[in-house]
This record gives structure tokens, sequence and C-alpha cells, in this order.
């Protein structure tokens, strides 16, 4: 034995949490509380396809979703400690790269965009190009 080991991971149905975490992250709005009375846009049909796909995956799945969502908190994290370059563009001879954050967004939404083709759905809204207009 290496004395080391490694907790596999679970192969569940995702937890609430989970699922706020795969919304956020394939680009969709929150739920909302389902006494609020404003309901109607869950009943849009790529929406409730992704909350049917959420909740009945099977348990290799699960593993596979939770590794995305693993990824993408990592990459996401990066994202802010990159900040903390900002301010320094030199320092002796370390030089900063300029697109750092930049590069690092675009691999954090790489991943976001296999986490939604891995559902088999479309990247949600918060996820869609600024300037493209879905009719």
């Amino acid at each position: 034995m290496s004395g080391t080991t490694t907790d596999p991971v679970a192969d569940t149905p995702l937890t609430d949490a989970e699922m706020v975490q795969c919304r956020r992250y394939m680009g969709y709005p929150a739920m909302g509380g389902i006494n609020s009375g404003q309901q109607s846009w869950r009943f849009f049909q790529v929406y409730g396809f992704n909350e049917w796909r959420m909740r009945n995956m099977a348990p290799d799945e699960y593993v596979q979703i939770r590794t995305f969502l693993t990824q993408c908190q990592t990459l996401e994290t990066a994202i802010m400690g990159a900040t903390d370059n900002l301010d320094t563009d030199q320092a002796a001879v370390w030089h900063h790269n300029r697109y750092e954050v930049q590069d690092r967004f675009g691999l954090y939404n790489r991943w976001r965009r296999q986490l939604c083709a891995f559902f088999g759905i479309p990247p949600g809204p918060g996820l869609r190009p600024q300037n493209r207009i879905t009719i």
C-alpha cells in the first residue's frame, strides 16, 4: 500500500448544490423557489430536458459530471487568482502574460461547453456570445 488514498467520486444522484453548479457552469439561470409563482420559464423545452437529465443519469455518468464540476471549479478559481498579477507587467526577470486571464477564461469556457455537450444540451444564455440573437 502506498499510503495515499484517493476517494472515489460518488456515483449517486446529484445534490441540490451540485445541480445549482451544473446550471451555473452550463450558463443557465437560477431555478428559483418552487413557491415563487414565476415558473413559466421552467417549461421551455431545453430547461426541462436539462433538469430531467440532471436527475436521471447513470451512476458512471454522475461520476463524469462530478469530474467536470471539479475541473470547472478549479479553472474558475484560477481565473480569480490570475487577477492578482494584473497590476504588474514585469518584476525582475519575470514578465506577466498579458493574456493570462483571457486564456484562462477560454479554457474555463471550453470545459463548461464540454459539460453541456456531455448532457446533450446547448449552452445556456450565460455561455453564449453576447452579440448573438436567438429567436
